[in-house]
């Protein structure tokens, strides 16, 4: 599937017989006819599993404030050319520019990750950009449905101050419509591409993952990451993910022949037995920058809301013991704080 900015991308509708409220399509080697999943991969764990994880002991418990020196980072209009700035708001939310496009992933501006704005996970800094300083977004790149990742306030306000384009894999058009016009909503699967403009072209891969809403809609809107393919180069962005023996990190590199910027997760991976197969840790991460052939990747998914056991700052620590296991630069990886910016240099000839 090819489609251009300015264009409308297919949708899928689910059949009045199907229990999937998203999505209905052939069956594939991700998809049964009623869920996706994780080819050759490993389920999300039951509810019982998440019952034992939520009263058993191990959780660190966080500051309920935790402040970013960058906060109030006021972006350019545009970055041209083969520049390629990336900006971190927080969380898994990053603002992308360059060849003169502005794009978003992920976006939650919201107080809490959560289907409430009373309970839920709360932030623990405000976004690095502020709303209204941020720049003509030109699209919006959805990963997948959960909450610290598929907003639909922020949606909705992005939808009606700036009319981007909203890309995003199967299913999850129909729950992101009501906030924005469908026509401006894309949605792929693993291997389609989407042309954002002249020069720049959004491939959508796979990453192991699962999605849900709700109790009783499990992986029944697929999950994807993105790559960017730049006059400077390719990113790589990887919403979550759990590292499956790097299987889709070798098989980015393969496809894609390595990468300027990958844009990976580091956070939210305690305790291992419940966390390793939907999320990496940090040692996994720097393993994947490895194995995808990034020149330099930036760590999100860290700082911002408490999902799960691990400390504030153990990603951190985490990621310093890991870069030096792997003989990687902090040059090379840098964990990215709300409102931080990087310039990412080119790839040297």
């Amino acid at each position: 599937m090819t489609t251009t900015l300015n264009g409308s991308g297919g949708t899928a509708t689910p059949s009045p017989r199907s229990s999937n409220p998203y999505y209905s399509g052939p069956v594939s080697d991700h998809f049964d006819g009623e869920v996706f999943f994780n080819p050759g991969g490993a389920p999300p764990r039951s509810f019982l599993d998440l019952l034992r994880w939520q009263l058993g002991p191990g959780n660190v418990a966080w500051p309920k404030h935790y402040p970013s020196s960058f906060d109030g980072h006021v972006p350019e209009e545009r970055v041209h050319g083969t520049d390629l700035r990336i900006t971190m708001i927080g969380h898994a939310s990053l603002l992308l520019q360059t060849a003169g496009l502005n794009l978003l992933f992920d976006p939650v501006w919201a107080k809490r990750a959560s289907p409430v704005q009373w309970f839920g996970p709360k932030r623990r800094n405000p976004p690095g950009v502020r709303f209204e300083h941020l720049p003509k977004i030109d699209a919006v790149l959805v990963s997948h449905n959960h909450y610290d990742h598929l907003d639909l306030a922020t949606l909705k306000r992005l939808a009606r101050e700036h009319d981007p384009l909203f890309v995003t894999p199967l299913g999850n058009d129909a729950i992101i419509k009501d906030a924005a016009d469908p026509a401006r909503i894309v949605t792929g699967d693993w291997g389609d591409v989407v042309t954002l403009s002249a020069n720049v072209k959004l491939h959508l891969e796979p990453v192991h993952h699962w999605s849900a809403r709700k109790g009783s809609d499990r992986s029944m809107a697929l999950w994807a990451g993105f790559v960017v393919d730049a006059p400077g180069g390719k990113t790589y962005h990887v919403g979550d993910t759990g590292f499956h023996d790097g299987n889709n990190y070798r098989a980015a590199a393969e496809k894609h022949g390595g990468f300027r910027l990958a844009i990976l997760p580091i956070g939210a991976y305690e305790p291992r037995w419940f966390m390793e197969t939907q999320h990496q840790n940090p040692d996994e991460a720097v393993r994947g920058h490895k194995l995808c052939g990034a020149a330099r990747t930036a760590g999100h998914h860290w700082g911002t809301f408490n999902l799960t056991n691990e400390g504030i700052e153990e990603p951190l620590k985490a990621l310093d013991e890991a870069l030096k296991t792997h003989g990687v630069s902090r040059e090379e990886f840098r964990p990215l704080s709300p409102g931080e910016a990087w310039d990412v240099p080119a790839i040297g000839p």
